[in-house]
């Protein structure tokens, strides 16, 4: 199942207490909306939250993905939370303290007997672990490997969160200070075999060019989406994470002519004022296949 998950270029995080928010979301454009039930609900809301989002996800409708972010794996509201929350619109879970592989094999358990207790095919509900510790970004090549309904892994770094204070970091608008880390930590997710890595999170809400700096910077390290706090943010990062019409034009152009090339028996080509082969080409297929 791992495999077949769709990319999400954007994520973007609701109050569980603001469901109404999803139309929001969708509006701006968001390929996903993660219903947050964890650190955006006050203790006291969880029960009540934890309702509305249950409606939320057997009412969606739409070509917007729905996920869930429940409570952490340490107490009952997480269990409580995905007992309510699985359906068949639920497209995934986002697991948050994570602190290694064993934390992901106990969740990939929670998650397979709520699929069976639904009817669910085993593997329908994708499973987001969120490394916001030092062990587990060390281990993230471990988490990935887990459960092979692990997807949209990898290393989120905002301002003031919980990896700043694990690292211990001074967060800077450039990103230098955490570049390393994401590099790494992007290494292990796609040495793992996990679909779809996602980066995050950027919150300057009003800080589009920003933003956008990031997002590209992360594109260019080879991440596939990016989570997000504002519905502002969207657009940006849907076009930062999508090939624009040159870039496809280009990929048509050059399949084209490895293809008449490999006909008349030849390999590695010019095309353009670069050397290109089938590898170029299989990468340009992908890039046009997700278009």
């Amino acid at each position: 199942m791992s495999s077949d998950r769709p990319q999400l270029r954007s994520l973007l995080f609701v109050p569980g207490t603001r469901t109404e928010w999803l139309a929001k979301a969708a509006a701006a454009g968001a390929d996903a909306a993660i219903l947050d039930l964890e650190d955006a609900v006050p203790p006291a809301e969880k029960p009540a939250a934890r309702a509305r989002v249950a409606d939320a996800v057997a009412n969606a409708s739409g070509d917007m993905a729905v996920l869930v972010r429940i409570n952490p794996l340490d107490s009952w509201a997480a269990a409580e939370d995905l007992r309510a929350v699985t359906h068949a619109g639920l497209a995934g879970v986002v697991v948050p303290k994570i602190g290694g592989p064993a934390d992901v094999l106990m969740a990939d358990r929670l998650l397979t007997w709520c699929e069976r207790e639904h009817g669910l095919p085993e593997g329908h509900l994708a499973l987001v672990p969120l490394l916001e510790s030092a062990a587990a970004l060390r281990e993230a090549y471990e988490i990935g490997r887990a459960a092979p309904r692990v997807a949209y892994l990898g290393a989120v770094t905002g301002k003031g969160g919980d990896v700043e204070r694990a690292i211990g970091y001074r967060w800077s608008r450039e990103g230098a200070e955490t570049l390393a880390l994401r590099s790494r930590v992007l290494l292990d997710v796609r040495a793992a075999g996990v679909p779809c890595p996602v980066a995050g999170l950027w919150t300057g809400v009003g800080d589009l060019e920003g933003l956008r700096a990031f997002a590209e910077q992360n594109r260019s390290l080879g991440y596939d989406g990016m989570m997000a706090i504002h519905p502002s943010h969207v657009p940006v990062i849907n076009e930062v994470y999508s090939p624009g019409p040159e870039e496809l034009a280009r990929y048509e152009r050059l399949i084209a002519a490895v293809e008449e090339a490999r006909a008349r028996g030849a390999g590695a080509i010019a095309f353009e004022g670069e050397m290109v082969d089938e590898a170029m080409a299989g990468r340009a297929r992908a890039a046009l296949e997700r278009r």
